[in-house]
């Protein structure tokens, strides 16, 4: 009996204990789950009230630091533009500021140069930052990217540099020319060849005027308000009604082919273009007329259209080939830079003014389109036009202009100077 006894006295004391141990350990987890751990120091509950919710709508990168120089909040643009590595601020500058600020409360503002992540051509990141106080122990800090508006700025530069330059040297052609017709007011040979050269450089000056105020025209317009259906023959034909003169004394001939489906020759196409007419018929004008420039004497330009087919819809290809001296490889890719001449003696000699292209390029951008070049030292250049077709080009309204059309071969059809036109027609 007394062993009885002893024995449940000892398995009531064995539950007792495992009891308490059981309730001391539940209290131990309770306690440690409610301890905060380092990782909930920087969630979000650490931000003041709201200040989330607008970091989220911000166009800037943010990043919110800690007094250990930690990130508490980062916005994808910051992770984005190489700000915030293996959660902490990477770009050594914006670090001081930051310690700077939580020491005396300042905000502070800079703009940085940073490398740009992903590439080893130097090219820099142009960014402002800013560095303002977050309650009593975080730091914010707003990085504002100006690469764009940078390269903005830099291409407005250079074209008021340009435009001024180009305006300059008419006028200060006209100047001198009529200090001469005063000189000679009693030759009267030297009055009549000196206001020869002043009428030459008085239309110099009327066409660059004149493409400077199409240009901005292009830019700040919206061809696609005003959109039609334009006919492809009638624009061919006041382009080359445009150039008659210049390529009748150069004894140029011009020949115009057209397709009216894919590949099939016909005399007289139905294509039509989906766009505003006046920006179409400078566009395909400027073309030609460079063409007629540029080539030498008793020679031929081509015109030649037809119709394509793209994944986005069917595109008008209009081609203008030419037998001049062809562009070098290395000034290829900024014949459609404004003012961008190759041979500037040569281009003054014809009366261009470096617009004519850019003006080309804008327009078929702006109509969804694109214009290339292919072209062969001493063999002649091809430029063509993709545009959109009537009817499919109301869906096409993005500037980057549409899928290019894959071809069997490197150079755009008909670029062969010496080859056969379809459907002649020779103008005098």
């Amino acid at each position: 009996m007394d062993v009885n006894a002893a024995v449940a006295a000892a398995a009531a004391i064995a539950g007792l204990c495992t009891g308490v141990i059981a309730m001391l350990a539940f209290r131990w987890s309770e306690r440690d789950q409610a301890r905060p751990t380092r990782t909930s120091l920087h969630t979000d509950a650490v931000l003041p009230p709201g200040v989330d919710t607008v970091l989220s709508v911000l166009r800037s990168s943010a990043v919110v630091l800690d007094e250990s120089d930690s990130v508490v909040k980062a916005s994808s643009a910051a992770y984005a533009l190489g700000l915030v590595r293996g959660g902490k601020l990477a770009v050594e500058p914006m670090l001081h500021m930051a310690r700077d600020t939580r020491r005396d409360g300042e905000i502070r503002q800079v703009e940085l140069d940073l490398p740009r992540r992903g590439t080893g051509r130097g090219e820099a990141l142009a960014v402002s930052a800013r560095v303002a106080p977050l309650g009593s122990r975080l730091v914010l800090l707003l990085v504002e990217d100006l690469t764009e508006a940078r390269r903005i700025e830099a291409v407005r530069r250079d074209f008021v540099a340009n435009v001024s330059h180009e305006l300059k040297t008419p006028v200060g052609a006209l100047s001198l020319l009529s200090e001469a017709v005063m000189d000679a007011s009693d030759d009267p040979e030297a009055v009549t060849r000196f206001a020869g050269r002043m009428q030459i450089e008085a239309t110099r000056l009327t066409n660059l005027v004149q493409e400077l105020i199409d240009l901005s025209r292009v830019q700040n317009d919206d061809p696609l308000e005003d959109a039609e259906p334009v006919s492809v023959d009638e624009l061919v034909a006041e382009a080359i009604d445009r150039s008659r003169h210049p390529a009748s004394t150069k004894q140029i001939n011009m020949a115009v082919g057209g397709a009216s489906g894919s590949g099939t020759a016909s005399g007289s196409s139905d294509l039509r273009i989906w766009g505003h007419r006046g920006q179409l018929a400078a566009a395909l004008g400027n073309l030609v007329e460079n063409a007629v420039n540029y080539s030498p004497a008793r020679t031929r330009v081509g015109i030649s259209a037809r119709r394509v087919t793209a994944p986005g819809g069917d595109l008008i290809e209009i081609a203008v080939t030419d037998q001049g001296i062809g562009i070098p490889e290395k000034d290829r890719e900024r014949i459609f830079e404004r003012f961008y001449r190759v041979d500037p003696a040569r281009s003054r000699a014809t009366g261009g003014t470096g617009l004519g292209l850019a003006i080309v390029k804008h327009v078929a951008a702006s109509h969804g389109g694109e214009v290339t070049v292919w072209s062969s030292e001493g063999q002649g250049s091809t430029f063509t036009l993709r545009l959109p077709e009537a009817g499919a080009g109301r869906d096409r309204r993005s500037p980057t202009g549409p899928d290019r059309v894959e071809e069997d071969d490197d150079r755009p059809y008909d670029t062969d100077p010496n080859a056969e036109i379809p459907a002649p027609e020779v103008l005098p």
